[in-house]
């Protein structure tokens, strides 16, 4: 390819600063160096985590950026020592890393890995990577990689290990959720919390994590699912997802967590906290049954603390977190997207609107104003 070895001019959408518009730009991208992978990206979705990190979090850290972690594209070339992948192959760059050799990848209790990009940053709380680990350039300046993907852009660079192949013909403007949000949620049900057949399940939240909970509840046969959202115009889609209850907590006067435990008996056996928020995260504990019940958080925030009476732990409840559904990455989106192929998971539920990648801003304010679930934003041509 006349592109291989040199450096790429292409769009993306760069931000300069927080809770600044982002901006499309001609950016330059880097070749692969050894074990980095340069994908040309298709499709793309906002996921909250990126709204938080440019307009929540209410920190200057970690900008310039190229912003962006649910994507879906093709190869464009390999670097050096890179043998899994070969240009043309379709691919799924991921946030969490699968090196296959460290003491987390070898332990089959945990999809955490010594090689992602977070545990390259000893004592770095941002979600960026360094100045000298990102390909990407604007304007004579480093444009920091967010989460190691920065998919918000027509060309990126990911190390070979946190890419996963997908088949060819797979819909990449649905795979490219498989990337974050669908993953987490219904992972977070299967794999963390183990939703056990006849179980009663609490999800916290319906956004695209939430409602992929939601999914993932169902297909671990639950018997009874609180959708609890402050939206009700979400609870429709939760239903077509297998939610059975429907909470709002505007409707209440008095704790969710006791609501809850008023409609089951003492409290649910499963809770699932997928909105990033520390008080919510308190009520999904809250609403478990003592004894046995298990709340899981699946929701980003690394500027507040959680915090709740021991009493709740003594009492036999357990609360757990789940990064990206306990999923190891490389190997299960590949099974995920067979999935999705033969019709076993749903995404096009998800979907609400597709737009193209210079109207990312509009993306943004959807989602800030909880309008819809899924952004797909259209970044390149096949």
């Amino acid at each position: 390819m006349a592109t291989v070895g040199k450096a790429i001019r292409c769009r993306a959408a760069v931000a300069w600063g927080p809770n600044r518009p982002l901006v499309m730009e001609e950016i330059e991208v880097a070749p692969p160096e050894a074990h980095e992978i340069r994908i040309k990206i298709v499709a793309t979705a906002v996921c909250h985590t990126d709204l938080y990190f440019l307009r929540e979090r209410g920190r200057g850290e970690g900008f310039p950026a190229v912003l962006g972690h649910e994507g879906a594209g093709t190869v464009e070339s390999v670097g050096p020592g890179v043998t899994r992948f070969k240009p043309g192959d379709t691919v799924v760059p991921l946030f969490v890393s699968q090196c296959r050799e460290c003491r987390f990848c070898r332990n089959p209790n945990t999809n955490q890995c010594d090689q992602s990009w977070s545990s390259q940053r000893p004592g770095k709380r941002l979600e960026v990577s360094s100045d000298t680990t990102s390909r990407l350039k604007c304007r004579g300046q480093t444009l920091l990689q967010y989460m190691g993907t920065s998919t918000f852009s027509e060309y990126t660079v990911v190390k070979e290990i946190a890419v996963a192949k997908i088949p060819d013909s797979a819909p990449l403007d649905k795979a490219c959720l498989l990337g974050c949000g669908v993953a987490t949620g219904y992972g977070a049900a299967l794999n963390t919390a183990k939703v056990e057949p006849g179980s009663t399940c609490a999800v916290f939240g319906l956004g695209a994590v939430g409602l992929a909970a939601v999914m993932g509840c169902k297909a671990a046969g639950a018997s009874r699912i609180f959708a609890v959202d402050l939206n009700k115009d979400k609870f429709p889609k939760a239903r077509a997802l297998g939610a059975t209850d429907f909470v709002n907590p505007k409707d209440h006067d008095k704790p969710i967590s006791q609501v809850l435990a008023e409609m089951t008996d003492g409290g649910v056996d499963f809770a699932l906290e997928c909105v990033g928020n520390v008080d919510v995260m308190r009520s999904a504990l809250e609403s478990c049954v003592k004894g046995w019940g298990v709340s899981v958080l699946t929701g980003y925030n690394d500027s507040q603390d959680v915090s709740t009476r021991c009493v709740q732990f003594l009492a036999g409840r357990t609360l757990k977190g789940s990064l990206f559904g306990g999923y190891k990455s490389v190997d299960s989106v590949p099974k995920l997207v067979s999935d999705v192929m033969s019709g076993k998971l749903q995404l096009d539920e998800f979907v609400t609107k597709t737009l193209p990648l210079d109207q990312i801003n509009e993306a943004f304010d959807l989602m800030a104003n909880s309008e819809g679930i899924r952004t797909v934003l259209t970044v390149s041509m096949l």
